[in-house]
């Protein structure tokens, strides 16, 4: 069955780094676009990131604005694994982030793991 692994949250400072992973099984992944949304208590879901599936040649990359220039989604198709390198973390990124199968990148979601946790804060 498809599965989706997300792991790498934590308590971070304001400012700091993260790196998250996302660890696909169950489906051929390089067929599909994955993406990561976020959830915070009390908000809305909101997307975050997105990167197709794409050739290297041909790969796309999408980012909600909050987040450009300071989160960086790649993917490695040999390993299953979709990564969200995220720099200058600020408070309000605080939420708990999944992985998801996303389609074309639309924010249409298909499945989706059970999420890590992201805190910032000092």
């Amino acid at each position: 069955q498809v599965q989706l692994v997300e792991s790498g949250g934590g308590l971070v400072q304001p400012g700091g780094s993260l790196r998250l992973s996302c660890a696909a099984s169950g489906f051929t992944f390089d067929y599909y676009a994955i993406g990561w949304f976020r959830q915070a208590p009390g908000k809305e879901r909101e997307g975050v990131s997105c990167i197709s599936s794409r050739n290297l040649s041909d790969r796309r990359t999408y980012y909600t604005d909050s987040v450009k220039g300071r989160f960086t989604i790649s993917r490695d198709n040999a390993k299953n694994t979709v990564y969200l390198q995220m720099n200058s973390l600020k408070p309000e990124d605080t939420a708990v982030y999944h992985c998801a199968t996303e389609r074309y990148c639309s924010g249409i979601y298909d499945y989706w793991g059970q999420g890590t946790q992201v805190t910032v804060s000092s």
